[in-house]
């Protein structure tokens, strides 16, 4: 198994992947046990999109360098303390020139891009005169300061860089939901405020209805709870209930083999769940919503069952966390139904900050205005100026031809027509 599988959910773990796909040993399933046993809908997952700007440069470095064999004969040794810390990348020193090459070119393209997205939002500021030099500290994921060649600072950097955002990851896709939320009350109470009081008491009961509709939905099963995985093994496995094994289970939903049940992997274990509160063909359910339901799930099986908090569940953390009394007599799960995402003054505030922007907006829509106002008023000038210097012109030919003098051309010389 490739170390971007790691890489991806949490950046300093992308190296131990490999590891465990040099050393793992399989998990036997006990056939007297369980039979029949059919691939997981989930079995291709497609590398996950990280969320950060520089993904698609982490993807590339990942793949150049575990192609290079010393590499990877440095990370059987390595741990997770010696990835975080940088002194693995000092290794990046012994790679093949091979790889080295590989690795500039993807920096230089890497910077390239940077440079354009600066330029475009500069030119969309109208600034000029700036240092594009300057303005490329503010990534921190390479260094800005040898564009042209990849070191070992470069990885030091991307490592930490990635391992940093990704850790505030979730914590920015929770508040952006909630800005979702609030925007879509804000925008569902605007709405109101252009109606009747007869059309807006329809309105009103229409909501009402739709969301009691939403809540009236069969119980959801605690995420990670024994109930819950059975119903995966019986309707997704298609197995016997009866024959529930945790062990087997791991096996059957460690879809790319790399003895981990990674993030993407455990989420993909709440679509059951999900599909009791969300369906796509029905207006009272939000789609948006049913992700962050499933990041919700996610983030708590992590909680109780990652215990060694590297976002990643071994086959031991999972066995563990099955002989607690939570996985067999678990709480009720609250989905997001029964939970208000924000309060009266936080929409209030966030309401606040829209009549800002809308305000800045307005003004830049003005000044643009005038400024195409003036533009037009400057070029109506002259074409008015135009206008009267061919009258002139005109005015002084008829007088040359009254006077007998032949005309002249555009730049003044005479035109002399002549004699048949």
């Amino acid at each position: 198994m490739r170390w971007r599988t790691i890489l991806l959910p949490y950046c300093f773990l992308l190296i131990t992947c490999l590891l465990t796909a040099l050393e793992a040993v399989p998990i036997d399933i006990d056939k007297t046990k369980v039979q029949n046993i059919h691939p997981v809908e989930s079995a291709k997952i497609e590398p996950p999109d990280t969320g950060l700007y520089y993904d698609e440069y982490l993807k590339q470095v990942i793949d150049v360098l575990e192609t290079d064999k010393h590499f990877r004969e440095k990370l059987q040794k390595a741990d997770i303390e010696e990835i975080k810390s940088g002194r693995l990348s000092k290794e990046l020193d012994l790679v093949s020139h091979h790889v080295r090459t590989k690795l500039d070119e993807l920096k230089r393209q890497e910077v390239g891009r940077l440079r354009m997205l600066i330029k475009a939002k500069l030119d969309s500021l109208q600034d000029i005169g700036m240092d594009h030099q300057a303005l490329l500290k503010q990534f921190d994921h390479l260094n800005h300061l040898n564009p042209d060649k990849f070191e070992s600072t470069d990885l030091d950097m991307l490592i930490k860089a990635a391992t940093s955002d990704l850790e505030h990851y979730d914590k920015t896709r929770h508040e952006e939901f909630k800005k979702y939320e609030m925007m879509k009350e804000h925008e569902r109470r605007e709405y109101l405020k252009t109606l009747n009081e007869e059309k807006r008491k329809e309105e009103e009961s229409k909501f009402e209805e739709m969301k009691k509709k939403h809540e009236n939905h069969p119980k959801v099963n605690h995420p990670g709870s024994k109930d819950q995985l059975k119903e995966v093994w019986e309707e997704t496995d298609g197995l016997d209930p009866n024959d529930f094994d945790p062990k087997t289970f791991f096996k059957l939903h460690d879809v790319n083999s790399d003895g981990f049940l990674d993030e993407q992997e455990l989420e993909a274990l709440f679509t059951k769940e999900l599909e009791k509160v969300y369906d796509p063909k029905n207006e009272e359910d939000d789609m948006v919503e049913m992700e962050e339901e499933r990041l919700r799930m996610r983030e708590h099986v992590m909680n109780e069952v990652d215990t060694n908090k590297d976002r990643l569940v071994t086959l031991e953390e999972f066995l563990k966390a099955t002989e607690k009394k939570e996985f067999l007599e678990p709480d009720s799960w609250e989905t997001l139904d029964q939970q208000q995402f924000f309060t009266e003054e936080e929409l209030k505030e966030y309401e606040n900050i829209i009549a800002l922007q809308e305000n800045e907006l307005k003004k830049k829509a003005d000044e643009l205005q005038k400024q195409k106002e003036e533009l037009q008023r400057q070029h109506d000038q002259l074409e008015a100026q135009k206008l009267e210097y061919h009258q002139v012109i005109q005015q002084m030919e008829q007088k040359k031809l009254q006077q007998g003098i032949p005309p002249s051309g555009p730049a003044g010389e005479l035109k002399f027509e002549p004699h048949i």
